[in-house]
């Protein structure tokens, strides 16, 4: 017989077959359906991780909690970052950071931190989040902040 995808078959006692519970005395599991007589166990929809030992530590286990926003956080960028990098008169936008290599991957929102100090002066800072320190910075070095 040629081998071929209908013809591979399991292995002779690899397979066992699954216990149908609830299927009339017969089955050997009838009546009660291998749950005893009365009880909170032999209801429908009882956790059956009670009866393991699982409810201790279900309950130990730290739950999370709180608020987790979908939409991905901004990529933070120093002050010192950009003079180490940039020179003076240079427009700092997206783009050109992506170019300079301070932004690895293809991220939508950056913000520019204030640490560290602005050694350049004459940047045109273009499109991009900034804390209201990095602005006084900015500013304070002769550079132009504009919005787009």
């Amino acid at each position: 017989m040629p081998l071929s995808i209908n013809t591979i078959k399991p292995s002779r006692g690899t397979e066992k077959k699954r216990k149908r519970i609830g299927r009339g005395n017969a089955s050997g599991t009838g009546t009660y359906a291998g749950k005893g007589l009365k009880g909170q166990n032999s209801r429908s929809g009882v956790s059956g991780l009670k009866r393991k030992g699982m409810k201790q530590i279900l309950l130990k286990t730290p739950k999370k909690r709180g608020f987790t926003s979908l939409q991905e956080k901004a990529k933070a960028i120093n002050l010192s970052a950009i003079s180490d990098i940039y020179k003076d008169g240079e427009t700092v936008n997206l783009s050109t950071l992506r170019k300079k290599g301070l932004l690895a991957s293809a991220k939508k929102r950056v913000k520019i931190l204030s640490q560290g100090d602005l050694r350049l002066s004459g940047l045109n800072f273009e499109g991009l989040d900034m804390s209201q320190a990095a602005q006084e910075k900015i500013k304070k070095s002769g550079s132009k902040i504009s919005k787009k």
